[in-house]
């Protein structure tokens, strides 16, 4: 089936819909600002007790780290793994009366108040050391599935960490491998008015070209076949309340990440932006393309396994209630300049802005995360998401699936 032009009467551009979110602001260093320990008690498996306040981050032997009376942990050292984090003082474990303090643990960010010290959470002899981008010296189309897991900043390995990433892959919608071409890119720069969220390079995939207008080799217009017919995943493509979608996927591509978590770490999050040349013609159509976030196992409050979607469940696509950047919406056109979505390849289009998706996880755990695009219905009126600055969440407290703007 091919679709001819049909504009649409009446749009409401910009719904005002927002997801319930948890997540914690993160420094721009990169790390998640938040306490390593327990503030109330600080007991540990072997104790002296005690008038002095109780641990709160790092095990503070003047017993100033918590903020209420309690117990002082006192480890004997050696192979004993005292507060069951997985690391004996001998494995590198440097407060084993801390179970957030250990060779496996990602560094937390933090000021001091609450009664939480600033502590060394990896135990690699620095205190709040700032996080350090690992994305220089990629081009546009370095196809190595790795370097785009470095470009979403994810610089951390399970061979050199203990934690972060196992294994990357580029793949079709369903998980099988590809070769992306131009479907996908590390880039410095979307247009004139979006660089990377941080770093120096970021992930673009499309269901057609990942270029801008002024990229080598971009698409030149709104339509670029790729891929060809791909299998989507169980549950996809998903229908939007109202309106009745397609079944059928083209130049679908992903990023499929195997990742372990930090032992701290109680979730994670990222940033996204979705363009559409679907915008505003095929709202509410057949052909609405989608984007989704597949994370096995699934997490609790995920739609299928994916974890990016608005609080009305609706899929990232030009039916999402955040899609809030066009002319006329409220974010205006800034974030088009200069992409090809600004009326140079075709004379209207749109996008959310960019926006952030958390999910829970237990420290230690391992699970996949599949980034996917695809066209629905055709091969017509691409889109293209563009994804960085993920973050682990360790800040202590709980971490619920959710969307939202990135907070200004």
């Amino acid at each position: 089936m091919t679709r001819s032009v049909a504009i649409l009467g009446s749009l409401v551009c910009g719904l005002a819909v927002a997801a319930a979110c948890t997540a914690s602001k993160p420094k721009s260093s990169g790390f998640v600002q938040g306490a390593g320990g327990d503030a109330a008690s600080g007991t540990g498996n072997t104790t002296t007790t005690g008038t002095t306040s109780g641990l709160g981050g790092a095990w503070n032997p003047t017993g100033t780290g918590g903020t209420t009376s309690g117990t002082v942990c006192e480890s004997p050292g050696g192979n004993a793994d005292y507060d069951s984090d997985g690391y004996s003082e001998a494995q590198g474990d440097c407060n084993d009366c801390d179970p957030n303090v250990n060779p496996g643990a990602v560094e937390v960010g933090t000021d001091g108040s609450g009664g939480n010290p600033p502590a060394d959470e990896n135990c690699n002899g620095a205190v709040d050391e700032p996080f350090e981008p690992c994305d220089t010296g990629f081009s546009i189309g370095d196809t190595d599935a790795t370097h785009a897991a470095r470009a979403i900043d994810i610089c951390a390995t399970v061979a050199a960490d203990d934690y972060g990433l196992v294994s990357a892959n580029w793949v079709r919608a369903n998980g099988g491998n590809t070769s992306p071409g131009a479907s996908a890119g590390l880039l410095s720069g979307f247009g004139t008015n979006m660089p990377p969220r941080l770093g120096s390079r970021m992930v673009g995939i499309s269901s057609g070209y990942a270029r801008d207008a002024g990229d080598a080799g971009n698409c030149g217009s709104n339509s670029c076949t790729t891929i060809g017919p791909g299998t989507a995943p169980a549950g996809f493509p998903q229908d939007t309340p109202g309106c009745s979608g397609g079944t059928n996927i083209n130049d679908d591509v992903g990023l499929e990440l195997t990742l372990k978590a930090p032992t701290n770490a109680t979730g994670f999050v990222y940033d996204f932006t979705f363009y559409s040349f679907e915008y505003p013609e095929w709202v509410c159509t057949t052909f609405n393309d989608q984007y989704i976030a597949l994370v096995s196992p699934p997490p609790a409050g995920s739609i299928n396994g994916n974890i990016s979607f608005d609080s009305q469940s609706n899929p990232v696509s030009v039916n999402i209630a955040f899609f809030n950047v066009c002319s006329g919406c409220p974010l205006g056109t800034s974030d088009l300049v200069g992409t090809g979505f600004d009326g140079a390849w075709f004379d209207d289009a749109g996008a959310t802005g960019w926006l952030q998706s958390q999910a829970p996880i237990g420290g230690g755990d391992q699970f996949t995360i599949r980034y996917a695009i695809w066209d629905t219905g055709d091969t017509a009126w691409d889109s293209t998401v563009l994804l960085d600055n993920f973050r682990w969440i360790a800040n202590g407290g709980s971490v619920s699936v959710g969307t939202i703007p990135v907070p200004q």
